[in-house]
């Protein structure tokens, strides 16, 4: 994945590891940083949120709503091989993906 001068992002390569975004494409606007594991990535947007995509194993999905909702005011993501790490404005924590 890469984001475009413009802030939105061009995927590519295998579907189900990220490679398309389709799913998720309306939402990657104004994207600042992109960090990736072994199969999915996660956006940071300008306005703090995060949106994340490819293989729900591997941390492309936040089906926890509880998850979703802490994903405000991110400052950095980290992906490690099977999950990502969010550090929030507050220096709060969030992670998801593989335990």
């Amino acid at each position: 994945a890469a984001i475009r001068a413009d802030g939105s992002v061009v995927t590519w390569g295998e579907p189900g590891a990220g490679g398309d975004s389709s799913g998720v494409q309306g939402q990657l606007r104004n994207v600042q940083e992109i960090q990736a594991t072994y199969r999915a990535f996660c956006a940071i947007l300008a306005d703090g949120s995060a949106v994340v995509w490819g293989d729900g194993s591997w941390g492309g999905t936040c089906d926890s709503s509880a998850v979703q909702r802490q994903l405000r005011n991110v400052e950095r993501v980290q992906g490690a091989h099977f999950a990502f790490a969010a550090i929030l404005k507050d220096e709060s924590i969030v992670t998801w993906g593989h335990p």
